[in-house]
């Protein structure tokens, strides 16, 4: 099988696995509990956040382990403006967000904040003039994510951070979950104040996530119970998952370069071979994440494709996991004024660095019998 899906969920690692299943072994209390057992498993927990805090450039205590990145995005919405409501009520969301991003800001219109979205252009990024002038003395949050889990498109965080420091007093919260392990990630990079992470992006576990501030940042609880996670994150802290994270986000950084360099190179020789069929229009900008590539072709739904490509054990999706089960059409897409003829037939190719140039070459082959196929060759 050749698996192009891995923005949707990647295969674990075979050392998270080990990770995790030696903890369950081995350190199966609870954390919180007096005795020495639990004492030896939350030493365990402490040193797994201390590894992601440096990872992450920040400090222990910012770092929360979650149930993954929808959690943790929550959190991170719903937490930071409800904390700093004392500063305003208004929010700025781009319009490319994630599901979990924009549900949790239209919960928060309903409780009295005031939602606006940052528009995008032709590419998916967000227009950085627009920001500027958007921008309230009562700005109290701006969530836009690093790299969209559609296209690949790169906002231009650094930007975004310093016209949004110049002119507001507003946190932002940076949504990674696409970006962790393809691009750089951590607070020295970004002057950001939340990072998102999700493990089985990167090779973990599902059911997993990282909610990290930056230093002296300070976040409510969405979750209400026994206080775990510093008072942030109730409920008994998976211990096993947690670990198995913070070895996730270690391996993810081992050879980083390398492996960024072998997904970028896999899919140029993807973006280039689309390019030759006239039919299809490129939707993911040329400057991009290195594992990500959007395309359709014209007037082809993107589901006729995709099962041809199954029928011959190629594995790929329609832009997003979490809508390609829907009927309605891709806000991404529809904040970028995609053409009907093609927004539609949208697909995704996502590789990881577990892929092979081998099974690149394997799907242009297979590929280019399906348009054949399809289009009456």
């Amino acid at each position: 099988m050749i698996y192009f899906d891995n923005s949707a969920t990647t295969k674990v690692h075979p050392k998270v696995l080990e990770t995790f299943m030696a903890v369950n072994e081995k350190f199966w209390a609870n954390p919180a509990s007096i005795h020495e057992f639990g004492h030896q498993t939350n030493e365990l927990l402490q040193s797994a956040r201390q590894q992601v805090a440096e990872i992450l450039h920040t400090a222990n205590d910012k770092v929360y382990f979650t149930s993954g990145g929808t959690e943790s995005n929550n959190l991170a919405i719903i937490g930071l403006a409800n904390k700093y409501k004392h500063r305003g009520s208004h929010i700025l969301i781009s319009a490319v967000e994630h599901p979990s991003v924009i549900e949790a800001a239209r919960h928060l219109a309903l409780t009295g904040f005031e939602v606006e979205w940052i528009p995008v252009d032709s590419d998916g990024i967000i227009v950085l003039d627009t920001v500027r002038q958007m921008l309230r003395d009562d700005t109290v949050l701006v969530s836009v994510m690093h790299v969209n889990n559609e296209t690949g498109a790169i906002q231009p965080i650094e930007k975004l951070t310093s016209i949004t420091r110049k002119n507001s007093r507003a946190l932002i919260h940076m949504d990674a979950v696409q970006s962790f392990g393809k691009l750089l990630v951590h607070f020295g990079e970004f002057d950001v104040d939340a990072i998102t992470i999700s493990s089985h992006k990167i090779h973990g576990l599902k059911g997993s996530g990282v909610l990290a501030l930056k230093q002296f940042i300070e976040v409510e609880p969405i979750l209400f119970g026994g206080g775990q996670e510093f008072g942030i994150r109730s409920g008994t802290t998976p211990v096993p998952l947690a670990v198995s994270t913070a070895k996730a986000m270690r391996l993810a950084n081992e050879n980083f370069q390398e492996k960024v360099q072998k997904m970028q190179m896999m899919t140029d020789d993807l973006f280039h071979f689309l390019r030759s069929f006239s039919a299809i229009k490129i939707i993911s900008p040329i400057k991009r994440a290195p594992h990500i590539i959007s395309f359709s072709v014209h007037k082809i739904k993107g589901e006729v494709i995709i099962n041809a490509l199954q029928q011959k054990n190629v594995i790929v999706s329609t832009s997003s996991a979490c809508s390609s089960r829907q009927t309605k059409t891709s806000h991404v897409l529809k904040a970028m004024h995609i053409q009907d003829e093609h927004i539609k037939g949208v697909i995704r190719l996502s590789i990881s660095s577990f892929n092979t140039q081998e099974e690149v070459n394997q799907f242009k082959n297979i590929f280019t019998q399906v348009m054949n196929v399809i289009k009456g060759d």
